[in-house]
């Protein structure tokens, strides 16, 4: 079975498509590779468009997972993508698959979890389509605005350039570890749970880079750190150089780290753990004096730079450089285990 990347180059070449790295299609400025697409609008705005698939045993687990996060996760997760290209989300359409066992007050608690996080982006509900399934399955399409031409892509990373992330990586990852472990009900764990099950949208981070034009390629963490800078690298065309020792890193007190049953690396739970739905951008150094600027700036750290080349390195606590493979979350991968 192909990688999640290369099923996705596969379906591109097998169906007319269009990436917008190269050529020109009438109505659309870039397409298939990146965050989001996006579509020329009228009075100097453009639309930056979606679409997020949310299943039952891939993404959350209905017996251990709040309908109530269920539904808040799986529309921030889909405007995180708008998010990273530096737009406000606006509208959203759902698709749901929904079992007739779930139709009831399951549905009630989703729906409701859903408004929280609907409530919070600014964002409303414009249409979809329901259909009965076996399991649960939902298809989120959210739809963002930005002024033209202030998208920013994958793609324009250059070397010299250095690279930031938002908040602390691997959160989500140990909020997961402890819903495996089924402490979702501990009422002392809740923030450490919260990461995991109702994730913070860098909307106003995002938006702030785009407009001031300070970041020069961008993407959310949604697969692991390691996963998702490979795609930002390889878009760009260019390699990266990151230290182990600058990463912020999830802080597990030790009286957790004895209750779960096996031992958890703060360090390989930010590189590859995922759903962290933070930001991960580069800066041109001459742009560095205006970041500081920037909403929640206290919560920024620079991890490395962008180099030549196309390796990604990692620079590890005792100075020793190594390939940094990409071993996030691929719902394709051969060793991969479902996202929840």
């Amino acid at each position: 079975m192909p990688g999640e990347d290369k099923l996705i180059q596969h379906i591109a070449r097998a169906i007319p498509s269009f990436s917008g790295v190269a050529g020109k299609l009438e109505g659309v400025e870039l397409g298939i590779g990146d965050d989001a697409m996006v579509i020329p609008g009228q009075g100097g705005e453009d639309w930056v468009v979606t679409v997020d698939a949310f299943a039952e045993g891939v993404h959350f687990l209905v017996d251990r997972h709040p309908p109530e996060s269920v539904g808040y996760k799986s529309l921030a997760r889909a405007a995180s993508d708008v998010a990273a290209m530096g737009a406000h989300p606006r509208f959203f359409l759902l698709t749901l698959g929904l079992p007739l066992t779930r139709s009831g007050l399951w549905l009630d608690r989703m729906l409701k979890g859903m408004a929280k996080a609907a409530r919070a982006l600014g964002i409303r509900l414009v249409g979809g389509d329901t259909t009965q399934t076996a399991n649960i399955l939902m298809s989120l399409t959210v739809i963002g605005r930005i002024r033209h031409g202030q998208a920013i892509t994958r793609s324009g990373a250059k070397p010299g350039d250095l690279l930031y992330v938002s908040g602390r990586l691997g959160q989500a990852m140990l909020g997961l570890e402890l819903v495996l472990n089924q402490h979702q009900r501990d009422r002392s764990l809740q923030s450490l749970l919260k990461p995991h099950l109702y994730p913070r949208v860098r909307v106003e981070l995002g938006a702030w880079l785009a407009s001031n034009r300070v970041a020069s390629a961008m993407i959310d963490i949604s697969d692991g750190l390691s996963t998702d800078l490979a795609r930002l690298c390889s878009a760009s065309g260019v390699g990266a150089q990151i230290a182990a020792g600058k990463i912020p890193v999830v802080a597990v007190p030790m009286t957790l780290a004895r209750r779960l049953k096996h031992v958890v690396d703060p360090i390989a739970m930010a590189l590859h753990g995922g759903e962290d739905y933070e930001l991960l951008f580069s800066v041109p150094k001459r742009r560095v004096p205006k970041l500081r600027n920037a909403p929640g700036f206290n919560d920024l750290t620079e991890i490395g730079k962008v180099v030549p080349g196309k390796a990604v390195m990692l620079i590890d606590i005792d100075g020793g450089e190594h390939p940094l493979l990409p071993r996030g979350w691929d719902p394709f991968g051969r060793a991969s285990r479902p996202k929840c």
